[in-house]
């Protein structure tokens, strides 16, 4: 990729695509501000170097039209707080009365456009909308990797029109994520949970052809087991997708991939904080109980083939971590990562608020933003905010 250390900034207008989606409550106030952080080292060099900054994001989903509690103000009080120095909060992300402001930017200042999304020709990258957006600045930054895998106008579009570098943190995730797909050192391991198989049959896919251990958790090891001819019980389970499931783990055996499944799990009848839980072997799951965490056998197994890994990459939590009685498995693999000298990557969601919580971060080598953006690029899927700044 091109990278904005080898762009010219200094008196430019820079139009800098960022990732503020962040976490909010029911009044839009901001609950985790990791994302803003972790663009903060390219906001800061751009302006260090005298640029004059336009920072534009989405919020949210306000379908296409302006909505209060999707607006990016208090976004943008919370990047004045991290940055130490004011931001200008433009009324809007296009027009002239916003063209007029990025001309009376002066070096070293920032504006935060309004909600990228309160126009629908940004998510359907309207050449049009993206014209516009793209007459708000001299040259382009991509930063925002968790969007990376949607073609919009903010991420696709004004490359067309403006040369396009990468931001610090899009390299970082590009060069994490592909050091792990590229990785020479063995063992290479995935700890794959969350609740669907659906979600992730072309990441498990691309992955059996890269790495060698691959450790099922969560919901959709159920699916698995159950295409495995175990007894699941009440557990959720993924019936259109058994087939496919069967055909991963033979295909695993074949190629000398190592698909370990759970041995154990607790179980219960109901998916609750107040639950009464038990532990099982997989091979006596009753018909009545669902299956919501790996067992301590499993944790055990788990754990040491990650002690004994050179290179990981987790995504989904193993157990149904957000209720206490079901939680030990997703904080024990946690856990085991941190302690773990392996280069480790974490693709974000339910994974890496289980490090934060556990204030684990400094054991881990990268926790990526991305999201969506991180699974499509681990499958093998070339991202078209990555490729539109030159990949």
């Amino acid at each position: 990729m091109r990278s904005l250390r080898d762009a010219e900034v200094e008196g430019k207008r820079v139009l800098m695509r960022v990732d503020f989606n962040v976490p909010t409550d029911q009044e839009g106030h901001i609950i985790d501000d990791t994302k803003m952080r972790a663009a903060l080292p390219t906001i800061e060099y751009i302006l260090s170097h005298q640029g004059r900054l336009v920072l534009m994001s989405h919020l949210g989903r306000p379908k296409g039209k302006p909505e209060d509690i999707y607006s990016l103000k208090e976004v943008g009080e919370q990047l004045s707080r991290l940055l130490n120095r004011q931001v200008i909060m433009a009324d809007d992300s296009i027009g002239p009365e916003v063209q007029k402001q990025t001309q009376a930017l002066k070096p070293g200042q920032v504006m935060l456009l309004e909600n990228l999304r309160f126009y629908p020709g940004e998510e359907k990258n309207d050449p049009e909308h993206a014209r516009q957006l793209a007459q708000l600045g001299d040259i382009y930054i991509n930063d925002a990797f968790g969007t990376a895998h949607r073609a919009h106008a903010s991420t696709v579009g004004v490359a067309e029109y403006l040369p396009a570098y990468a931001g610090f943190l899009m390299e970082k995730e590009v060069e994490m994520l592909q050091k792990v797909l590229d990785s020479p050192q063995s063992p290479r391991l995935a700890i794959m949970g969350g609740a669907k198989v659906a979600d992730k049959l072309g990441l498990i896919e691309n992955l059996l052809e890269k790495l060698d251990v691959i450790l099922i958790g969560g919901g959709m090891a159920n699916t698995f087991l159950k295409a495995d001819g175990k007894q699941v019980g009440k557990s959720l389970v993924e019936n259109d997708l058994l087939i496919e499931a069967s055909r991963l783990l033979k295909k695993a055996a074949e190629k000398g991939k190592r698909l370990l499944l759970p041995v154990d799990a607790v179980v219960a009848r109901e998916m609750t904080a107040e639950a009464r839980t038990e532990v099982v072997d997989i091979d006596q799951v009753a018909s009545d109980v669902m299956i919501l965490d790996i067992g301590p056998r499993t944790i055990e197994i788990f754990a040491r083939e990650i002690h004994q890994a050179n290179t990981i990459v987790w995504n989904g939590p193993v157990g149904v971590y957000e209720y206490a009685p079901f939680a030990a498995g997703t904080r024990e693999i946690t856990r085991a990562i941190a302690e773990s000298p392996a280069v480790s990557v974490i693709g974000g969601g339910d994974s890496a608020v289980a490090v934060h919580e556990m204030g684990l971060e400094k054991g881990i080598t990268h926790i990526s933003t991305g999201g969506g953006a991180t699974l499509e690029y681990l499958e093998g899927i070339r991202l078209p905010g990555v490729v539109a700044c030159g990949e």
